[in-house]
């Protein structure tokens, strides 16, 4: 069973990065570069999405390109003495704002928490922090780097990187 395992698992990484990669091609397709048969790639690619090795299929984005021009990382040093609380109600706040694109709890910097969001405009930005000022009850500190998303870009965001840096 273990070397059975190990193949299988082998199988799910080769069809993993290979959606990494680009994964706008269909079963088929990445069936031929895998050299397996179209059922296999769509019953692993299943497996992918059961296994939470994947948790959604979806595109990345030319932000800029949907009209927004910022990229905004906020840095927030909370008050610990209230970590309960902001726990309770930070996952609700960042699934009722669509423009908040990751959040989590961070190590940094001295920060505890770190949110990365997309906005139209300064305007737009301005109002998400005018919103938001009910949070300052338990921040103490917070930072932000504002990314003008029309400007040049050394590197795409893209997880294609990641897989070709795993097939060598």
């Amino acid at each position: 069973m273990g070397k059975r395992s190990d193949v299988k698992k082998a199988k799910l990484k080769s069809i993993l990065l290979e959606y990494l990669k680009d994964s706008n091609r269909s079963d088929r397709q990445i069936a031929k570069v895998l050299g397996v048969s179209q059922p296999t790639v769509s019953r692993m690619r299943s497996r992918l999405l059961e296994e939470g090795l994947v948790r959604h299929f979806s595109a990345i984005p030319d932000f800029a390109k949907m009209g927004y021009e910022i990229m905004a990382f906020s840095f927030v040093k909370f008050n610990m003495e209230r970590v309960k609380e902001i726990e309770e109600k930070a996952k609700e706040w960042a699934q009722s704002h669509p423009e908040i694109i990751f959040s989590s709890r961070a190590e940094g910097m001295g920060m505890d928490a770190i949110t990365l969001s997309v906005h139209k405009n300064y305007a737009e930005y301005m109002n998400f922090l005018i919103e938001n000022k009910k949070w300052r009850k338990f921040v103490v500190e917070a930072h932000f780097i504002l990314v003008d998303l029309g400007g040049d870009v050394t590197k795409p965001f893209s997880f294609k990187y990641l897989a070709e840096k795993q097939e060598k």
